[in-house]
This record gives structure tokens, sequence and C-alpha cells, in this order.
């Protein structure tokens, strides 16, 4: 396959006006294939990889189901997220277990979609006091043995495990043991800048959802924010819905942590892709309406309804970041937290054929997946 008349979004994190070679579903330098795409001047940017969502299109990883996991990645794919690494709620362990294994089985027999990269568990070693759209009554302290029965279930699918420090008096030997196994991530926490900082310098190095289910930065008392910043090993996952957080901050954060440090993801629930309505979050009663996902009970935020592709339209068209910057976060970055960038996140050769084309509206225009058209096409 070639794409001719495309502005291709290249590993130096610019665009230029070139071809793009696809042979036996990889980018390539030249193919003897025939088949020809004009892209009428789109940009080709590589597919997304969302590190942290629960769900879309009606379904929840939780749910435990093949099917589930089957309808979640085919609209994750034509949405253009041609990677994936759902997050699992708070929810009893043995249920956890059931969930782990069951996405394990769908990682063996393989599914029409996007690729399952991983599992980014947000729970259940967290805190009440920021448990958000979390249900407190499965909370339990962090353990080491948990964790690994967690992986092990998994397959090594668990490729991040979130706790609260300030709730867990062994949070520092946890992270020692588990650092080089998975991406112990700060979530759901109240900790303070102290205890924050003793968690990265134990080896902690990812942060959910920054500022939200987190205490404020402010100019006293700084926080986990304020340790994240301090960490230049941390990286932080921010949601640019246009809910979750103001545009002024989402430009402050870029500047205060530079691009290289920021994954944009989009915490979706099943109601991306969805009408207005009421749905479930771990359990929990859902009401969706303007984009907004909020708790039936209190009101409070619980995910998102926006896929990462929106996400990334709202960063660029809401949030007045440059489009070259927001695509890096929403491939590059979560790729190298993933460990996968030598095989996907950028369009070089030899890697897998996975890329978008999108309009000067920042619509999709064709997803080519595994070198193959999934949409309808130009």
């Amino acid at each position: 396959m070639i794409i001719k008349n495309v502005w291709i979004y290249t590993e130096r994190q610019v665009f230029q006006k070139g071809e793009i070679h696809i042979q036996d579903g990889v980018f390539s330098r030249y193919t003897n294939e025939q088949a020809v795409i004009d892209a009428k001047g789109c940009c080709a940017i590589p597919g997304l990889i969302d590190l942290h969502f629960h769900g879309c299109a009606g379904e929840d990883v939780c749910d435990g189901t093949l099917k589930s996991l089957e309808r979640i990645a085919q609209y994750e794919a034509n949405a253009g997220i041609t990677g994936m690494c759902p997050a699992t709620m708070t929810l009893p362990n043995q249920e956890l277990m059931r969930i782990l294994r069951t996405a394990a089985e769908y990682k063996k027999r393989g599914g029409n979609g996007a690729d399952l990269l991983g599992i980014n568990m947000e729970g259940p070693f967290i805190s009440s006091v920021k448990k958000g759209a979390q249900d407190p009554k499965h909370m339990v302290p962090c353990s080491v043995e948990t964790a690994r029965e967690f992986i092990e279930a998994s397959q090594g699918l668990v490729k991040f495990i979130g706790i609260a420090p300030e709730d867990n008096p062994d949070f520092i030997p946890f992270i020692a043991q588990l650092k080089d196994d998975v991406h112990v991530s700060l979530a759901h926490t109240n900790a303070d800048y102290p205890t924050a900082m003793a968690a990265f310098h134990a080896g902690a190095d990812h942060a959910v959802h920054l500022y939200n289910a987190m205490p404020a930065f402010t100019h006293r008392e700084p926080g986990v924010i304020g340790a994240v910043c301090d960490s230049p090993h941390v990286y932080a996952e921010l949601i640019c819905d246009g809910v979750h957080i103001h545009p002024s901050v989402v430009r402050a954060t870029f500047r205060m942590l530079g691009a290289e440090r920021i994954v944009l993801i989009s915490d979706s629930m099943r109601a991306a892709g969805m009408p207005d309505g009421n749905y479930t979050l771990g359990g929990l009663d859902v009401c969706v309406k303007n984009k907004r996902a909020a708790l039936a009970s209190n009101g409070a935020i619980a995910g998102s309804a926006s896929n990462l592709m929106e996400c990334l339209k709202t960063a660029v068209t809401q949030m007045e970041l440059p489009l070259e910057t927001v695509i890096a976060c929403a491939t590059v970055n979560p790729a190298k937290r993933l460990g996968v960038f030598d095989e996907r996140g950028s369009i070089e050769a030899g890697k897998k054929a996975d890329l978008v084309l999108l309009d000067d509206s920042l619509d999709v225009q064709l997803v080519i997946k595994d070198g193959k058209c999934l949409t309808a096409g130009l």
C-alpha cells in the first residue's frame, strides 16, 4: 500500500509532506504492492494509545467478558485508538482476578480492533478520602502478595498498579519490591508533598489523572502535583476532555512538566460513543449529560464520556496546545510507558502500520490497522 499526497507526522514530531509505504503490515521504505490511497492533503499520525480508560460503546473492561473486550477494541480502533491499556476499578479482589484472567485469555486469542497492550489497575490500594467514583468498601491496604497474584492472573498484562501511600504504612517496601515488574502509580490519594516524594524516591514513577482525586496544588501545600513536578522520572496522566481540567491549568501543566512527561488519556467509561443517559462505573450509578459523567449519588465526576481522539481534538481546538505536541502525548509517550515504542507509537520503517488520517478539522477520515483499512476511507 502507498499513501500519497499526505502530511506525515515524523519521528522528529513535525509534519512533512511525502508518501507512506506499507508492506506486510508494517511501515516500509518501499513496497511492491499496487494499492494506492490519495490522502488529499490529510495529516497522517500514528494510531493513538490509551493507557487509562474503563470502557466505551456500552461496555466496560470490568464486565469481565471476552465479548465486552472485543466490542471495546473494535470501537477504539474505529476511533483511531489502535492500542489500549484499559483500567480496572476498585472491586473485590476475587472479581478483579477474574477480570484479569479474562483479559489474559483475550490477549491469547487475539481480537479484531485495538491491540490489548496492558492493564492499568487504578485500585484497590487507594484512599477513601479521594475515592472519586471508586467504591470505598472494596479498598484494601497494599500487599505485595496480592499485587503479585494480580500480575500472575493477568499473565503479565498488568503494567500499572496504583496506591495511596498515606493509607499504606508499608508503601516503601511495596514499591521497592514491585517497581521492576510494574509501574507503581500514585492514584486516588490524599498524600502530602513529603509522602508523595518518599513514594517517588522509592521508585513510584507514574501519577494517575493528575489534579483529579488528589489534593489541590497550592503555594504552601504543593501535594502530589508538586512532587510530580519535582520528580523528573515521573510521568503524569492528563484528561483533556474539557470537563476534568480547565484549559489554563492544562497549558500550565505542559509548561511545568514538559510534554515529554505527559500522557494524554481519556478515562472514558462505557458511555463513550453512546447517547446521554444512565450508566454504571465500578458498580456505581452514573448520569451522563452533555459529555459530563457524574455519580448519581453526589454529582462527583465519574470518568469521561469522550474517547482519546476526541480528547486530542479538544486539547488542540479548545485548549490551544500545538497539534504536534499533543500527538506525541497520545502516541510516543504511552508507547514508551508500556515498553512498546520499538514496535508502535511512530511512523517509522519496521513498525506496525497503524495510522490515522485526519482532515483540517482533526476529524478522522481513515484508520489503518496492521496495514489494512478499518474505516470506509477517503
